[in-house]
């Protein structure tokens, strides 16, 4: 299987070596493509003796005929164009980004974008300042809307001394994406699946509320998964800070109450329910008016709020499968287990959030999906390949469900075990 890694100008470009070699464990065959700006950070010899293949730098390469299809250079860019299974752009810098987006076709990069109808992988890194411009913001969101997968940088440490979201992404990560696109299925088609993400507030007084830690990303790259996967998504959010995912409708929401209000709403023609959202448990009885000045000890009265994914359960229609997630901190897979019968869902997604450095506000996390006679241990991953890898769980109750529903049951699915 053939794909092309094109190479922008930028202090990471040394880091898609090492993506290079990631792709090749995978039995991909990788033509590297280079801009001018690339090759003054890494010499295209680098790239030629690791791929096997001639380094394409530019529109005018010297070389004769392409060694694969026999090609002049005036006309290689469409030669590969025609014969690569996915583009991928790592590392792709600002400008890069900006070119792509305009369309541009003075090099050969530019050029190969648009006479592809190949898959396209983005994977962004740069300043954290020029990532958070809105200028990058929306080329990242015209590139997505024309199909592009976009790989989103990591927050860290930066070679320019700063702080912040614009590290390139790990290779792992870039090779799931890309493999992802190769082997795309739409086992979702004709699914409508409602999903629920992030952390809801209930407030306290107009500047202070209760929350917790839940970043949504899960629950995003869920929604992306299941739209990729040829769902329709409706994913109802509480407050986050991610951009919405490309093609989902998307619900925003505050509270727990108003989670519960958009989700029995869209119930009706949902046949899946992802409950991956961190819903507050208790809410103050009386919200203060106005700020709450510290004046000495200060108590709370809370109350329960309605339990939303028991309430689904009550209301769901014959055929609809109900997935919820538990974060546990002890006793996990008892817990989960409890969690499982209690609410009378089909599976449940169980976190051990006291691991460190997963989890919360993390792009990797490990799971368990545990159904009432199965669990299968899903390891530490990024949530991209998290979110895959539960879709594909749920799918394998899919078919049980189907006659459960025939039968007018709803009892968790009673599968065999698998290894």
């Amino acid at each position: 299987m053939k794909i092309t890694l094109a190479v922008t100008g930028g202090i990471a470009a040394y880091k898609a070596v090492e993506l290079l070699r990631a792709l090749q464990t995978k039995a991909l065959d990788v033509q590297v493509v280079m801009t001018e700006g690339a090759q003054r950070f890494v010499q295209p010899l680098t790239f030629a003796a690791l791929s096997g293949h001639r380094v394409i730098t530019g529109l005018w390469d010297e070389q004769i005929l392409d060694e694969a299809s026999g090609a002049t250079p005036a006309m290689e860019h469409i030669a590969l164009a025609q014969s690569t299974e996915a583009l991928v752009i790592a590392p792709a810098s600002a400008d890069s980004l900006a070119r792509l987006a305009q369309g541009r076709v003075d090099d050969f990069l530019g050029s190969l974008y648009l006479a592809t109808l190949a898959p396209v992988i983005i994977a962004p890194a740069m300043n954290v300042r020029m990532w958070e411009h809105p200028a990058t913001q929306a080329n990242i969101a015209l590139l997505e809307a024309r199909g592009a997968t976009i790989v989103a940088p990591n927050n860290g440490a930066l070679a320019c001394g700063m702080q912040g979201t614009g590290r390139l992404a790990e290779p792992s990560a870039i090779v799931e994406a890309v493999l992802g696109v190769l082997h795309h299925s739409e086992d979702l088609a004709g699914e409508t699946v409602l999903i629920t993400a992030g952390g809801t507030r209930e407030a306290v007084d107009p500047v202070r509320f209760l929350g917790n830690r839940s970043s949504g990303k899960m629950g995003y790259s869920l929604a992306e998964a299941a739209r990729r996967r040829g769902a329709r998504v409706i994913l109802v959010s509480a407050p986050t800070a991610l951009r919405a995912p490309i093609g989902c409708e998307v619900v925003p929401v505050i509270t727990a109450d108003q989670m519960r209000d958009a989700v029995f709403a869209r119930l009706p023609g949902t046949t899946m329910v992802i409950m991956s959202a961190a819903v507050a448990d208790y809410k103050p009885r009386a919200i203060a008016e106005q700020k709450l000045r510290r004046s000495g000890p200060l108590t709370l009265e809370l109350e329960p709020t309605e339990d939303i994914l028991a309430a689904i359960v009550q209301r769901r229609e014959p055929g609809m499968l109900v997935i919820g997630f538990a974060a546990e901190t002890q006793d996990v897979f008892a817990s989960g287990r409890a969690k499982l019968m209690r609410k009378g869902v089909d599976a449940i997604v169980l976190n051990d959030v006291s691991r460190e450095g997963i989890g919360f506000d993390s792009d990797s996390n490990a799971a368990t999906f545990l159904t009432a006679s199965t669990a299968a241990d899903l390891p530490e991953m990024s949530k991209r390949a998290l979110a895959d890898r539960i879709l594909g769980e749920v799918m394998q109750l899919r078919r049980p469900q189907r006659l459960m529903a025939e039968t007018g049951s709803h009892t968790p699915s009673i599968l065999p075990t698998r290894p």
